[in-house]
């Protein structure tokens, strides 16, 4: 069976067993959690009831994404700015869809 939740701002097709990388989420590694915002599950091509439906998942880490290099340049004004960011994930092994 497989689900598409939403967290952070983005969705994801889960499936139990499956290891996916989401924004930030409070606890830490080996906590147990509930993803709640499901939108659709399904099981064989067809789609199923998301009424009493839970996807239970374990947080394996929390980690960082890789870095992103933000360059501004302003031609012929000697204005260049560089900066880095990376964005802080929660690594998540899901347990079970059901």
């Amino acid at each position: 069976m497989f689900a598409v939740v939403r967290t952070g701002g983005k969705q994801y097709r889960v499936a139990a067993g499956d290891k996916i990388a989401v924004e930030k989420l409070a606890g830490e590694a080996g906590d147990k959690i509930t993803l709640g915002d499901i939108l659709l599950a399904g099981k064989d091509g067809e789609v199923a009831d998301i009424a009493n439906l839970t996807v239970a998942a374990e947080i394996i880490a929390q980690a960082k994404s890789e870095k992103v290099v933000v360059f501004k340049k302003r031609r012929r004004h000697n204005y260049r700015r560089k900066n880095g960011h990376r964005q802080q994930l929660t690594l998540l092994r899901i347990v079970s869809v059901g």
